[in-house]
Order: C-alpha cells, then structure tokens, then sequence
C-alpha cells in the first residue's frame, strides 16, 4: 500500500516539474542563443534566485550523510552544516553583484568563459585556459554526479521497492527530462518547488523532535551516553581539534561563490533583483535546513547501537514517522538529491557544449537552434554517461566522493574567479593557479590524512599564492619593459 502511494507521490511531482520545465522554456526563448538555455535568459528573481541556491547548496547530504556524522560524532556536526547558511548568505551579498555585473559586460555565459575573458593575454592561451577550466569541471563534477546517482538510486530504490540500478535509471531520466526541456531556468523553477518541500520535511523533522523531548533532555541524554557528544576533543571528519569545525564556514563561502553549479546562478539573476532581497529570503530557508542534523542526535539518544551510522536518518524515518508522512519526507529528501544532481550536470553540459566548442573550435557559428540542439544533446549524452559510469565503477564510499570533486574543483577554481576583483593579473596568472588547485587537491585529499575541508582549504591558499605571485612577475616585467623603453 505505502509503496503505491510513493509512486504516485513521484508521478504528480513528476508531471508538476515537468510543467515547471515547459513553463521555464518559454521564459528560456526570450533571449536567443545560448543565453536562454545556460543563463535562464537572466530572469531569476530574488525569491527564485534564492531557493535555487540554497536548494542545491543543501544536498541530500544534509538529510542523508549529516544526521549520520551527528549520530557518531555529536553536536559538532550541528555546528558545521549550520556554517553553509551564512556562507551561502555572505557569497551572495559579497561575490554576487561583481560576477554578475562583469559576465553581463562580457558576454561570458558561464565559469570557464568568464575566467577566460575577465584575463588579458593572447587568444590561444584564453582558449587553453578556457579548455582547461571546462576540463576540470567536466572531470570533477562527473565524479560529484556519478556518487549524486548512486545515493538516488539507494534511497530511492528503498522507496518505490525496486533494486536500486532501476531506481538510479529512473531518478536520473527524470532529471535529464526536465533540464533539457528549459536548461537553467528548468532547474531553478524546479529548484525553488524541491526547497518548499525540503522545508517541508525539515519542520517534521524537528517538530517530531521536539515534540517528544525537550532541548534540555536531549542534552541531558547524550552528556549521559556520552559527554564527548556535546563537548568533543576534535572536530570528528573536519579536523584534530573542535577549532578546525570553523573552516567550514570559509570552505562553504568558497564553495558557494565559485563552484561553477553554484555561481552560475549568480551570473543568471535578473538586473532588477536586489541582492539583500534574495539574502532575506535565503537566511531563514538555508537556517531551517541546518536543523536537519538533529535526527541524528535524536536517533543516537533512542537507537544508540547503530552499527552503520549512516542508517540514522532511515532508523528515524522508520521508527518515529507514521509510514504516510515518513513517504512523503522520503521524496522530500530526494528532492534534496535532484536539486544538486540536476544543477551538476546543466554545469558539464555547458562545459561540454559551450566552453569546449568554443576552445576548440573557436570559428563554429550556429544557429539559435542548432546550439539548442547541441546544448540539450550534452544533457542526454552526459546525464546517460554518469548512470553507466555509476554502474560499472567499483565500490565508493559517497562523501569521498562529494568532497574530491566539488573540492578540489573549488581550489582550482578560486583565484582566478574571486581573486581577479582584487588582484590585476593575466591569463598566465589564472592557468598557473588552476593548474596548481588541481593537482594539490588531488595530492591534499589523497595522500594526507587531513579533515574533509582541510584539503581543498591549503589548496585553494596554495592556488591564490601562485595567482598573486604570477600576477607580481608579470606587472615586475612589464614596469622594467616601461622603465628601459624610456
């Protein structure tokens, strides 16, 4: 009976985010050209503009990964996914407006073309840049979408009771369906339905919560099963010491305003849209989302055996919901999944469709409809090229994963996209420091035993000094060309 029900609930919300997408295409042909299909024609207001972020900001991480990290290592957890709501807040009144404003002045359509654009130096070595930045995104956001459809596919195939291959081939052919209908504009309209739903499942979740125990018997409860729950010695998978959870907050500031799924939706706000109204609209969202890792909590106090910590969010789903609300929270944090997988992969399909054909082929001329064409087909190939390298790569762990694509993707990418508003520097200054966040993220997070935001953090300060220090050479050689030509 439960399970006919879920698949109904996926069938309306189906066809209601299907209509969203058919809705969002009509705004998409507004502007011409790829405009439309990458930019959402630059029509996301500051109610969309902010649910669209904070929706693919908070992850079905937050539902699934987080209330297990709290169920094993305490309070620390709540206090690190809480940092990503003021993060994700500063990222836009700090980063939005200057991105915005400098893409629109060059035409730049997304974060491989503006980082090749917004630098001075000759057209060949832009085009490398250009191919580069589109590279690394395409490798390291495959890697992040690969481990999005695993976890869809094991929540989801729990859920709908089908095994889980069928459901990742289910969950994934919907998400390519809606994207490729209206691109970005899909997927924000799409974005901002998920997140009512996602703060739908955050109040029942805290509401059952509280409605059972208190804030004093929780804390009293965990001091007495174990007072390092509260007052730990170290930061769990964040650091040796409580201090290191607070480089979660400029990691989630990083995060936010350079991950190419994530800016691009800085580059796409409409003119009109005032930032301080999307930030007023983002705070108390994102704020009620950090609230999820509390399951995990309340799950250690009244399951406290757990083998497997990662099963607290399903141990509460099944012990403390009623089966018909603990259906609907299940699709509610699947929406959480599909809001970041869908932006994932309308970023590498850009990075497929625009930044490489314009790198590579750099005379092609096509039509509107032909780029329509092209862009909609990468979302097909690539959606198709993640589900089949989903089925046929070995075991993973997910959060491994999350964090070597997106991190290591944010540390090559920082400097020459936030750095370049403060720091005059070339092309040169901007392959060398992508170059240099790439490989030290990859050798951080691989070779040394470092908390998850630690690497991508010495990465992207690894990154921002080879940017500056090229950038001082560069302006040292050009003042002694200037002085020895007078």
């Amino acid at each position: 009976m439960i399970t006919s029900l879920n698949w109904v609930l996926l069938l309306v919300t189906v066809i209601i985010m299907v209509g969203l997408a058919l809705f969002s295409n009509r705004i998409m042909k507004t502007r011409k050209g790829e405009g439309g299909f990458l930019l959402a024609a630059n029509c996301l207001g500051p109610f969309i503009g902010a649910a669209t972020i904070v929706a693919t900001g908070f992850s079905g991480w937050g539902f699934m990964g987080s209330p297990g990290v709290a169920y094993k290592y305490g309070a620390i957890e709540l206090l690190g996914n809480f940092f990503f709501a003021p993060a994700m807040v500063f990222a836009v009144l700090f980063c939005a407006r200057f991105l915005h404003q400098k893409a629109q002045t060059m035409g730049s359509l997304t974060i491989p073309e503006y980082i090749a654009r917004s630098h001075q130096g000759p057209d060949s070595v832009k085009r490398l840049t250009q191919a580069f930045a589109a590279g690394i995104t395409i490798l390291l956001l495959m890697v992040f979408l690969v481990g999005q459809i695993k976890a869809l596919g094991l929540l989801a195939g729990q859920w709908l009771g089908i095994d889980n291959q069928s459901a990742s081939l289910l969950m994934v052919g919907i998400i390519i369906l809606y994207t490729s209908i209206g691109g970005l504009a899909a997927v924000a309209f799409t974005d901002a339905f998920m997140v009512i739903g996602m703060c739908i499942s955050a109040l029942i979740i805290v509401v059952t919560i509280f409605a059972d125990l208190s804030p004093s018997e929780i804390i009293t409860g965990l001091n007495a099963i174990d007072p390092h729950l509260l007052a730990p010695d170290n930061s769990g998978p964040y650091g040796s010491t409580p201090w290191h959870v607070f480089m979660v907050l400029p990691y989630a500031f990083i995060y936010s305003a350079t991950l190419p799924y994530m800016s691009v939706r800085f580059m796409a706000l409409a003119k009109t849209t005032k930032l301080h109204h999307v930030a007023a609209y983002m705070t108390p969202i994102a704020c009620l989302l950090s609230l999820v890792p509390l399951a995990g909590l309340y799950t250690r106090l009244k399951v406290p055996g757990l083998e497997n910590p990662d099963q607290a969010m399903p141990v509460f789903l099944a012990q403390f919901l009623s089966p018909s609300v603990s259906a609907v929270v299940t699709l509610f944090i699947l929406f959480a999944m599909k809001s970041t997988a869908n932006s994932v992969l309308h970023a590498i399909a850009g990075s497929v469709s625009h930044d490489l054909r314009q790198a590579i082929w750099p005379q092609c001329r096509l039509s509107d409809k032909s780029l329509l064409i092209l862009n909609r087909s990468s979302v097909w190939v690539l959606g198709a090229t993640g589900f089949f390298a989903m089925v046929y790569a070995p075991p993973f762990m997910l959060s491994m994963l999350a964090i070597l694509g997106s991190g290591t993707l944010m540390a090559a990418l920082v400097a020459p996209t936030l750095l370049a508003h403060f720091i005059p520097a070339n092309i040169y200054a901007a392959l060398s420091s992508m170059i240099v966040g790439f490989i030290t993220g990859f050798i951080f997070f691989l070779q040394f035993d470092l908390g998850w935001v630690e690497a991508p953090l010495y990465s992207s300060v690894l990154a921002c000094a080879t940017y500056w220090l090229v950038a001082k050479v560069f302006s040292y050689q050009e003042d002694t060309v200037s002085v020895s030509s007078h």
